[in-house]
């Protein structure tokens, strides 16, 4: 029933958002216990702000419904793997699961060789196509 298919669709909802704002389509949501407690999707054109991240939109959010810093037991499902800015938030939030649509070979953290929070668990593929695919078509419909 709670699968990361189920979390990552409310994911792709976020990212459908961004693109209807013609923002790069990047969505995530943040889960604790089985509840969603933050949405968010990029919103860097919107607020004229770099950091304006999906993932940094969720941490505020889900931080602020929480009312701590900290997202222990909570998962952040994002459609594309996260940059070093938000890894590193990812990573002093001590999120404890973070599960990523597609990769991102050239911005990503993971092919960066960093890290998130030791006991930060990831999981990478989960739907991926749909994940990559919505990403390939902004960005080809921009060239």
């Amino acid at each position: 029933m709670f699968t990361d298919e189920y979390f990552m669709k409310m994911a792709l909802n976020e990212a459908e958002m961004a693109l209807e704002k013609d923002e790069v389509p990047i969505g995530c949501v943040v889960v604790s216990n089985n509840r969603v407690i933050a949405r968010a999707h990029n919103l860097t054109e919107t607020l004229n702000d770099v950091t304006a991240h999906a993932e940094m939109q969720a941490i505020t959010s889900a931080a602020n419904f929480l009312g701590g810093k900290y997202l222990k037991d909570c998962t952040l499902y994002v459609t594309l793997e996260p940059c070093v800015m938000c890894s590193g938030a990812l990573s002093w939030a001590q999120i404890t699961k973070v599960v990523i649509g597609a990769r991102d070979e050239q911005r990503g953290f993971i092919n960066k060789n960093l890290s998130l929070h030791p006991k930060t668990e990831i999981v990478t593929g989960i739907m991926e196509n749909e994940c990559s695919s919505i990403v390939r078509e902004f960005f080809k419909s921009k060239r």
